[in-house]
């Protein structure tokens, strides 16, 4: 029997409809609460002159049949999304003159394409693949990281298997440590392309990103897991969400901001008060969930005393994620060239890289016979918010002008082509997100913070948990939906329920 005493979740994105609909599932009683008017955050969408943009994730893992959320949505007796394989999921050019390097979904093509791009990296892609296994094993057996308590310590033993055993060896390595056991270390072509693919799911280059995580996060698009274009948006993991909620009975909460969190010790309950345009909501809940990112956790903390100084301290000392700037655009099919996948990836002199999203026809992002593409580049977060607003104007649209640049000359676009174009900056994610300075993404997945060594889903303040891309393993929707998986299983354990599998 569960005990069932409530439970508050901070956050509609995806980590935080998982959890919640997994512990109302159950029969919990629960309340999840957004600050925006719609679910989703970074994996939501907005609308605009007819068009349907993807806000920051375009691409979705772990729908393949033994994929969390192909698991998470069975256990929720929902229906997963429609959605297209990715193949080859995305194009990397290394603008150096060579052919465009196609990342396969069949291994086969995958390995021929690396020979071909990469020779005599074999030994390195081929450890990067042991790893991987191991790893996934590992992943599957749902181990819970870091560890906290002795319930923590069985799950993570439990989840052990020979190969780690070796990999463990490992843990402190980075993916140049690998290419310099493998005698790639000097292959500059390989480096680039790894430099700009670990960007994107780790936010750190091959020097400093975790060998245990970037192994597989470079092996997701194989089979058999796979990356996905989700038809109708990306919105449609949420919404599919929102509806286990309602069948449920669950609690949603829109256009509430959290004000603070106060713990009364005496009744054991979290005081959470909340804003609804001028006026004031106080909820009343024994757990509280926060997904959000763990930088605006203690903005919100009433009980800031003593005794939680090392954790005050090292959420305060977290190292800083990076920003992005989107650049959100529409144009006729027929003026953009055919690349073969709906991802690109291009060096470039100006920005270092950009990546690039296309829409599909038909899956309802844009008109018949057009198509939204949607580029994004990293920046710091620092750069857009000390600026006035007729600087903070001035440079937005520079930057505007500039990727517009970028795009018409790698793909050969005029500059009348344009159907729609705007930009989205750090500023434009918080207000957005309410992500604290827009941040993108968790923490740089580099050996220190990853896995055993990173930010727990437990804090020191009783009933107080976190989930979402900071926590492990890290960030994606399949990512944050593990971790929302592990925190729900903390709770269920806390509550009696302490072998809960999917």
């Amino acid at each position: 029997m569960i005990e069932n005493k409530k439970v508050f979740v901070i956050g509609a994105g995806i980590a935080g409809l998982t959890s919640a609909a997994i512990l109302s599932k159950l029969g919990l009683s629960v309340t999840l609460i957004e600050s925006h008017k719609q679910s989703g955050g970074c994996a939501g969408t907005f609308k605009r002159n007819g068009y349907i943009f993807d806000v920051g994730a375009t691409q979705v893992a772990g729908l393949e049949s033994d994929g969390i959320h192909s698991k998470i949505f069975k256990f929720l007796q929902i229906e997963l999304p429609d959605a297209s394989l990715l193949d080859p999921s995305c194009i990397v050019d290394l603008n150096d003159g060579s052919e465009p390097v196609n990342i396969w979904y069949e291994n086969t093509k995958w390995i021929s394409e690396r020979k071909r791009q990469f020779p005599g990296s074999e030994r390195f892609w081929e450890l990067c693949n042991l790893i991987h296994q191991s790893n996934w094993k590992f992943a599957n057996n749902d181990p819970v990281m870091p560890i906290r308590n002795f319930w923590d310590f069985s799950k993570f033993i439990n989840a052990l298997n020979p190969q780690n055993l070796l990999t463990g060896f490992l843990l402190k390595s980075s993916m140049f440590d690998l290419l310099k056991i493998c005698g790639s270390d000097k292959d500059q072509r390989l480096i680039k392309f790894l430099n700009l693919q670990l960007k994107l799911y780790s936010q750190e280059n091959v020097y400093k990103t975790a060998a245990l995580y970037g192994c597989t996060v470079l092996q997701m698009s194989q089979r058999p897991h796979g990356l996905w274009h989700l038809k109708d948006s990306m919105q449609a993991l949420s919404s599919a969400l929102e509806e286990s909620l309602r069948r449920t009975n669950a609690k949603i909460l829109f256009n509430q901001k959290v004000n603070s969190l106060e713990y009364d010790s005496q009744k054991k309950l979290w005081v959470i008060d909340t804003s609804l345009g001028n006026k004031v909501n106080k909820y009343y809940a024994h757990d509280v969930i926060y997904s959000p990112p763990p930088q605006g956790l203690l903005n919100l903390l009433v009980d800031k005393k003593d005794k939680y100084y090392k954790y005050q301290n090292r959420l305060n000392n977290l190292p800083e994620p990076s920003g992005a700037l989107v650049f959100y655009s529409a144009l006729k099919k027929d003026n953009m060239i055919n690349i073969c996948s709906n991802h690109y990836q291009f060096i470039s002199e100006e920005f270092g890289s950009l990546f690039i999203s296309l829409s599909e026809e038909g899956d309802g992002r844009a008109p018949l016979g057009e198509i939204t593409l949607i580029a994004s580049i990293f920046t710091r977060t620092q750069d857009w918010f000390d600026l006035e607003k007729d600087k903070y104007t001035l440079k937005k649209n520079q930057y505007l002008n500039k990727i517009s640049t970028a795009l018409e000359e790698k793909f050969n676009i005029a500059s009348e082509d344009w159907l729609h174009r705007e930009l989205s900056t750090p500023r434009s994610f918080e207000r957005w997100t309410n992500r604290p300075k827009g941040i993108v993404g968790g923490l740089g997945q580099n050996p220190d913070i990853f896995g055993l060594f990173g930010l727990s889903s437990r804090t020191p303040f009783e009933g107080l948990w976190l989930c979402g891309d900071s926590i492990y393993p890290g960030e994606g929707t399949a990512g944050v939906s593990q971790s929302a998986l592990m925190v729900s299983k903390q709770i269920l354990a806390t509550r009696g329920m302490k072998n809960f599998n999917l």
